[in-house]
């Protein structure tokens, strides 16, 4: 039997039913794939560009300290190994990426997991827009109580809308994205997700 999901007014009203994919609402949940696409996610985010300077690299400090015998100190050769203050350093950090590989299906399969996991939890919404006329915080903030959306919310739009985005802008337990651009983590950090009527078939089509 296929799944359905009631779409909602934006007075928070019944405006009828919507059946889901199952591709992407009833796919199975593997919490390892989900893991991994977490890690690979936020290892891409990592910039890498932290940087020392080893022995070879400090400018100066190339001649020795002071001659090999004679003076009771222990023999040095040069001020720029690491035991001196100002010296290279050992094994420390140099740019490098922190990207990880990871399958376009595996990646798909997370998400759909992901998706489906919202939906068995009852943290899915679909709107048929959001009646906003005019940029307005207070509007936003009422349409998210009739739709009961709370926590922390994911906006799905099919496109960019800026009365929307600039309404939620001083929102900080909300979040705005595109539906061809969902990923594992921003769902995952939503209490509810909201997709828009338009939204949800453009992820259907792009994910399913």
């Amino acid at each position: 039997m296929p799944q359905t999901t009631t779409i909602l007014k934006a007075d928070g009203a019944e405006a009828g039913k919507l059946e889901l994919a199952d591709s992407l609402f009833g796919a199975p949940v593997n919490e390892s794939l989900i893991h991994q696409a977490v890690v690979r996610q936020l290892a891409g985010r990592r910039l890498g560009t932290s940087d020392t300077l080893t022995r070879g690299e400090v400018r100066g400090r190339g001649a020795k300290p002071w001659r090999q015998k004679g003076t009771g100190r222990a023999r040095q050769g040069t001020k720029s190994a690491p035991h001196w203050a100002g010296g290279g350093v050992v094994f420390g950090p140099h740019p490098r990426s922190y990207d990880q590989k990871m399958p376009a299906k595996m990646r798909r399969s997370a998400l759909r997991g992901v998706l489906s996991a919202k939906r068995a939890d009852d943290e899915l919404r679909v709107v048929e827009g959001f009646g906003i006329d005019q940029i307005k915080t207070k509007t936003m903030l009422e349409r998210l109580a009739a739709w009961k959306a709370g926590g922390k919310v994911l906006l799905v739009l099919p496109a960019r809308d800026e009365k929307v985005e600039l309404s939620c802008r001083n929102l900080r337990e909300v979040r705005v994205v595109l539906a061809d651009s969902l990923n594992v983590v921003d769902l995952l950090e939503a209490d509810t997700v909201v997709f828009t009527r338009d939204a949800l078939e453009r992820a259907q089509e792009v994910y399913g």
